[in-house]
């Protein structure tokens, strides 16, 4: 007999751990809800912005560094996040560009 296998996580810690995955990638700045407000997760507590999991797709939205191309960053993130968004299709936002002389050191060494 096999083990049941673990409950599927909450659409709330789903996405905090996309949340976590897209945050370390190296360029992320930040996650945003975007000039909108439509990226974010609803949950106990405050809001989680940058992340939206919906029944058919995941949505991430980043605010990225401008040393590499953007296209480049996005798709790391859309890498990172992939196996966690299990048959959803991936939508990586760019939402804006940070401005270098704003990051701190912990932020250009990600």
């Amino acid at each position: 007999m096999t083990a049941p296998a673990p409950p599927a996580p909450s659409t709330a810690e789903l996405a905090g751990r996309i949340a976590e995955r897209a945050r370390a990638v190296a360029g992320v700045v930040r996650l945003t809800a975007g000039p909108r407000a439509e990226v974010v997760t609803y949950r106990p507590g405050p809001p989680l912005p940058g992340v939206a999991v919906r029944a058919d797709e995941v949505r991430v939205s980043v605010v990225v560094l401008p040393d590499r191309p953007v296209t480049e960053t996005a798709e790391a993130v859309r890498a990172a996040v992939a196996p966690l968004a299990g048959e959803r299709a991936v939508h990586v936002i760019v939402a804006d560009l940070a401005d270098p002389a704003e990051t701190t050191a912990g932020d250009a060494a990600r």
